[in-house]
């Protein structure tokens, strides 16, 4: 009630005199739509943000048409496609700018959002760079509409995980847990377990991790344990074996799993690594 009473009479308060020389200017109160559209209608360049993210080595942005075409692109991008220019993407297709099948992957995730699907939110990939060093990243994807809620386009961002500050303090308490994610990647890994080990409740450990990682425990076991399997991948170990040693008993999950996370079948990613992915 006093917070109530204080707020009131800051608002009753009379406007300070202006100082001499300062120019007076009219406030128009707008709902949020009608500033955000009047703002928009006033802005020459609709892709101003590219510039910004040009600034952003570990990010990747772009901004495609319905086609799945590069509109926008920054420049992480077109290095990380091994390119100097951004010319060398724009009018392009994943499939005709990413080795296969790697490309294929993408164009069909665009043309799912493309066709009115759900919005890609912080999905966890492993990419592979043109120097087929891989690089763990969180994909966002999103479709672009016009006046008319017609889908005219999509944009997207990756953005690069980052290894965690060990000297962090918040680090210390979920140290146990992450060890235990290392060490035991290859064996049944549940969040309660993973909860005891740092001595939190679940909720803490999950909140704990966002913060830390940006990521949820279950997406840092699934990390650690995709990241075990490409490395396995370039040896001469089966697919079958390389499930087994990461923890998926079952080889189809294995796979459904690696795919889901690289885009790609353990097989498939193998043939990359080795450069025999076309």
């Amino acid at each position: 009630m006093i917070d109530d009473e204080i707020c009131t009479m800051a608002i009753k308060q009379e406007t300070p005199p202006r100082a001499a020389g300062t120019i007076a200017f009219m406030h128009t109160e707008l709902p949020h739509d009608d500033a955000r559209r009047a703002l928009g209608a006033g802005i020459a360049d609709p892709f101003f943000s590219e510039a910004l993210f040009d600034a952003l080595p570990d990010v990747v942005f772009f901004v495609k048409d319905v086609e799945c075409r590069y509109v926008v692109v920054n420049q992480t991008l077109v290095q990380r496609c091994g390119q100097r220019h951004k010319a060398a993407l724009i009018g392009r297709t994943p499939a005709e700018v990413f080795a296969r099948p790697f490309g294929q992957t993408y164009l069909a995730q665009d043309m799912a959002v493309l066709a009115g699907g759900s919005d890609i939110e912080d999905q966890l990939e492993l990419h592979l760079y043109p120097n087929r060093d891989p690089g763990w990243c969180l994909t966002r994807k999103t479709a672009l509409r016009d006046a008319d809620g017609r889908i005219v386009g999509l944009t997207g961002v990756s953005r690069d995980l980052a290894m965690a500050d060990k000297k962090n303090p918040a680090y210390r308490k979920v140290a146990a847990a992450v060890n235990l994610i290392h060490q035991e990647y290859g064996q049944p890994l549940q969040l309660a377990e993973l909860a005891r080990t740092a001595h939190m409740s679940v909720a803490q450990i999950e909140r704990y991790f966002l913060r830390i990682f940006h990521l949820t425990p279950r997406q840092m076991i699934i990390q650690t344990r995709v990241e075990a399997a490409s490395r396995l991948l370039k040896g001469t170990a089966s697919v079958a074996e390389i499930a087994q040693a990461c923890g998926y008993g079952d080889h189809s999950a294995f796979t459904r799993q690696f795919k889901a996370t690289t885009g790609v079948t353990p097989t498939q990613y193998r043939q990359a690594v080795a450069g025999k992915g076309g």
